[in-house]
């Protein structure tokens, strides 16, 4: 008789085009328990149509204690956590097989105006916010910069296209991208946080891969989230590898499984994964991933314009340092082999922080030493060989240009006699170039 006055109600309600709070959801899920109480306090308004609910009574298998909880969040006025248990009880009809039903469930919570939380108001254990109201530019070469406006966009079409994976060697950029990323889409970063997810208890690791996914699919307002698994090869070896530990592979069995499971109940969250270690990366968990973005493809002269920028934004700090960006190029040019970014810019910074201040050119020689090597070991003659000017010479080595070009002129002419005499005589006697030069 009780049920058939809250149908009843329900009628009325919906045939008076009454706007409810959660609460409406409170009474139906009672309804659909058979729990007689009725708990109606309007809050934050938002309409509900009776039809939706009545998918949700098919069901019948939510717990009581899913229902005490709703009510226990309503009434704390706690929107966050009632939001959270929506979500799990969508998770349980997932994991009982009614798919239909949990991912109605995730649509009306997205759909729904009745949730304004901030991304600061929520807490985890395995994700922390990462701030990226103060990034630097991003200089990333031009096809790196087009795969990245690419992944904006495949976002902005909202086609289900939202997991990404960036790979390539330590420094060339992912962490930084996946920042811009964030920026770009204006959704808030989280990090997840691997010193707390690895546990050194047989299995605890598992389980803290399925808290962390659990959390992820608990965010607020999922649709202005991204998710970064900075360097996920941690816990994401190949499988097959036999130096990977068996942990490990387990640990990866249970991403492709909570993986999937998010695919299918948060299609708008935005997940970005990093990784060194692309040749180890199991193979079906790179399935998983919507894009694999190559970092690795940086040319010299790409380095050198990054090399550029680092450099005229640290000189800015540094007084009594003499700016020499023509020198600066011919140094980086005269290296065989580049760092990526990540290590340039540090030799960079470092190079200028320990110049002598007395010495304006000081961290020029610094940089050299850094990249090519061996400075003092180096003659005159082999820096006239790479393309160094008299006075770069003279910067380089701290000599006055007078000296450094008597010493080319003498190493030109004992060259020219060296040649002369090995053709006539052999090796020319020190008797003769102390008679030819003192």
């Amino acid at each position: 008789m009780k049920n058939d006055k809250l149908k009843n109600s329900f009628k009325k309600a919906r045939h008076a085009n009454l706007v409810f709070s959660h609460s409406y959801w409170i009474q139906c899920l009672l309804l659909t328990c058979h729990i007689k109480i009725i708990f109606f306090v309007p809050n934050v308004l938002t309409f509900v149509p009776l039809r939706d609910i009545l998918i949700l009574m098919e069901g019948g298998i939510m717990k009581k204690q899913n229902i005490i909880n709703l009510i226990k969040y309503h009434v704390e006025r706690n929107e966050n956590s009632f939001r959270n248990e929506a979500i799990n009880i969508a998770r349980d009809f997932d994991s009982l097989g009614d798919e239909q039903i949990a991912e109605y469930i995730m649509s009306l919570i997205a759909e729904s105006n009745m949730y304004s939380p901030q991304g600061s108001d929520f807490e985890s254990d395995f994700l922390k916010q990462i701030d990226i109201r103060a990034i630097e530019p991003l200089n990333l070469p031009s096809e790196i910069s087009e795969d990245v406006k690419g992944i904006i966009n495949a976002v902005n079409h909202n086609v289900g296209i939202n997991k990404f994976l960036f790979e390539g060697m330590p420094g060339t950029g992912k962490t930084e991208a996946a920042k811009h990323v964030a920026r770009l889409l204006d959704r808030t970063l989280f990090r997840v946080d691997f010193e707390n997810l690895i546990d050194s208890k047989l299995g605890q690791t598992n389980k803290n891969i399925s808290l962390v996914f659990n959390e992820i699919n608990q965010i607020p307002n999922s649709n202005r989230v991204v998710i970064l698994f900075d360097e996920i090869d941690v816990i994401a070896l190949d499988r097959i590898n036999s130096n990977d530990v068996r942990e490990m592979g387990r640990a990866t069995s249970t991403i492709l499984r909570e993986l999937d499971r998010l695919t299918d109940l948060n299609k708008e969250i935005v997940v970005i994964a990093t990784t060194n270690l692309f040749s180890n990366f199991d193979k079906a968990l790179i399935r998983r991933f919507d894009a694999v973005i190559n970092f690795n493809r940086y040319s010299k002269e790409d380095l050198i314009e990054v090399a550029e920028y680092y450099f005229s934004s640290f000189i800015k700090n540094f007084k009594g340092i003499s700016k020499d960006i023509k020198l600066f190029r011919k140094i980086l040019s005269s290296a065989s082999n580049l760092p990526y970014p990540g290590d340039l810019r540090n030799i960079i910074k470092t190079s200028l922080a320990f110049s002598d201040v007395n010495l304006e050119h000081d961290y020029l020689k610094r940089l050299y030493n850094s990249l090519i090597g061996e400075l003092d070991k180096t003659d005159i003659n082999q820096l006239y060989e790479k393309g160094f000017t008299v006075r770069e010479i003279e910067k380089l080595k701290g000599e006055s240009k007078s000296s450094v070009s008597l010493l080319y002129m003498v190493k030109v002419h004992l060259k020219a006699i060296q040649k002369q005499y090995n053709e006539e005589n052999g090796i020319v006697p020190m008797t003769i170039i102390k008679e030819i030069f003192f």
